[in-house]
């Protein structure tokens, strides 16, 4: 009798390693695709990361740009207006030019870069 009580626990036995080694192999698989995942997140941050200086230098770039502009856009008006309380006719046609100039620069920049 004490055989056939053994055969009944072996077999649960070799049952419960079987179904165990299933579960392993599931896990397995699930933690290579956990690392995929945290391999794909930290690529895209390091490629944001790497973008960032870009941007910096270009919004600089622009904003460089745009101050240049703006100057002389400034000095054109105050010229002009210079020129209009003097009279001269030369003054203001040169600085009405310049005006001009300066402001399609601007509207270049405007045009450039609308989210500016």
């Amino acid at each position: 009798m004490k055989r056939s009580s053994s055969v009944p626990t072996v077999l649960l036995t070799l049952a419960a390693l079987a179904t165990g080694g299933c579960g392993y192999n599931q896990i397995q698989s699930m933690d290579e695709r956990v690392n995929q995942a945290k391999g794909q997140i930290e690529t895209q941050l390091q490629r944001r990361a790497d973008l960032v200086p870009n941007l910096v230098e270009t919004v600089k770039g622009v904003a460089k740009q745009e101050s240049t502009v703006f100057i002389s856009i400034a000095d054109a008006r105050a010229r002009l207006s210079g020129a209009v309380q003097s009279g001269d006719v030369g003054q203001m046609a040169e600085a009405n030019q310049a005006l001009t100039q300066g402001l399609g620069r601007l509207l270049a920049i405007v045009e450039n870069y609308p989210q500016l």
